[in-house]
């Protein structure tokens, strides 16, 4: 019983995630699909446009077999923690035999090398970072510029950081090195991303668009516009959620709760969450009563600067809003690791999965959280109900369907 796992968040899926699986599943072999999907809040501090059990159903209905929940403790990270948590994830199964990634070349012939060499982080590569930093760079392009440096490959420096520039190749290059640092057996494999870039806010094919793109569609137009660029099983959870009150939510619906919690901390209340860094807890006190409207967009443009990325910022409000102090989020407790597989959603085939993840997995599977206590468990059942008391039509049902209800069972 083989099976390949796909790292995702599905905020929508598209008819490029349904290449991306089929692809997958191609180039493995695999008889079976594993989705590591991230919760309510996303790698880039966004909230998913709907919940994570609807972008789940979407997994289950492509063709996914097992979902699993990436705690939110690894889900709204950097590049190196996100892809930690969920490689863990996958390799803690003890049935997934490969994890298949897109990639912008559609190759691991640069990203493998490199990872050999970054997988051990030396004193030398954080001072580099350190020192690219305090010239100004953001964190991304601090890091890229070190590791090509660090890597000394001789003549291939700017080549290495034109790549290490392009967002699912850093994304790429933290899975092999978190699978490495992990002793992992799972085999790495990717395909080329196919006519869309990952930050394209416009398609520019008749069929295949950005995550991005189709958000925007979704959000400044309607259903219909975004349309060609999604199967009929999307179209149909979007609608449902959309016309039943629970979405679409965006950073504004989150705009009272983070509001009143900015503006009644003091700065030393803010500087103890996660990713408030370097004095930004006075730059948010200092630029709230500037803000034209009290809006989170507002809010965003005002913070940013050219160290600190709208990513960054997007983050670090999350962590905010949901309270994430810095010690839960430390580098030893990261380290650690995810402490168990939550099950969001499964089919047939996934319920053979978890079957035989009785005998392999080396964590606890958790189908019921309510019987299972963890304080990652804690953080990820707290972000799902502030998520949910965001819905334009919010009921209390949602804000503990963690609790409420087994996971999504699905028939083919």
């Amino acid at each position: 019983m083989s099976a390949v796992g796909l790292i995702v968040e599905y905020n929508p899926l598209h008819n490029g995630h349904v290449h991306h699986f089929a692809k997958a599943k191609e180039i493995s072999g695999a008889e079976h699909t594993i989705a590591i999907l991230s919760g309510p809040f996303l790698q880039r501090g966004e909230p998913g446009i709907v919940s994570k059990f609807a972008r789940a159903e979407m997994a289950l209905a492509m063709g996914a077999d097992l979902v699993i929940e990436l705690p939110v403790a690894y889900a709204v990270q950097p590049a190196e923690w996100f892809a930690f948590g969920a490689a863990a994830l996958l390799d803690a199964t003890g049935v997934v035999d490969s994890l298949c990634f897109g990639t912008e070349s559609g190759t691991l012939d640069l990203l493998l090398p490199l990872s050999r060499i970054l997988a051990d982080e030396s004193a030398e590569l954080q001072e580099r970072i350190g020192f690219h930093l305090n010239e100004g760079m953001n964190y991304p392009a601090a890091y890229s510029r070190a590791a090509a440096a660090a890597a000394g490959f001789a003549g291939m420096e700017q080549e290495i950081l034109d790549v290490l520039q392009q967002p699912n190749h850093t994304l790429g290059l933290h899975y092999l090195i978190a699978l490495k640092r992990l002793g992992s057996r799972v085999r790495p494999l990717t395909i080329p991303r196919i006519h869309a870039g990952y930050h394209d806010k416009m398609p520019a094919h008749a069929k295949i668009a950005s995550a991005t793109a189709v958000r925007k569609l979704l959000l400044e137009q309607d259903l219909s516009a975004a349309a060609p660029y999604l199967p009929e099983f999307t179209l149909g959870i979007i609608d449902r959620e959309f016309r039943e009150g629970r979405g679409p939510i965006t950073w504004g619906s989150f705009r009272g709760p983070l509001l009143n919690l900015l503006l009644t901390s003091s700065p030393r209340d803010l500087a103890a969450f996660h990713e408030v860094t370097e004095g930004l807890e006075y730059r948010l006190r200092r630029v709230l009563p500037g803000l034209g409207k009290p809006e989170v967009a507002e809010l965003l443009q005002a913070l940013k600067t050219k160290r600190y990325t709208h990513t960054k910022l997007q983050r670090m409000l999350t962590h905010i809003l949901l309270r994430h102090t810095k010690e839960e989020m430390s580098a030893p407790a990261l380290t650690a690791g995810p402490g168990y597989l939550r099950v969001l959603g499964f089919s047939s085939g996934g319920q053979e999965l978890l079957k035989k993840m009785k005998k392999t997995a080396s964590l606890p599977v958790i189908v019921k959280p309510s019987s299972f206590e963890h304080p990652q468990l804690e953080l990820d059942l707290q972000a799902s109900a502030a998520y949910a008391n965001a819905f334009p039509n919010p009921e209390t049902r949602h804000m503990f369907r963690d609790y409420l209800e087994a996971p999504i069972r699905f028939s083919r």
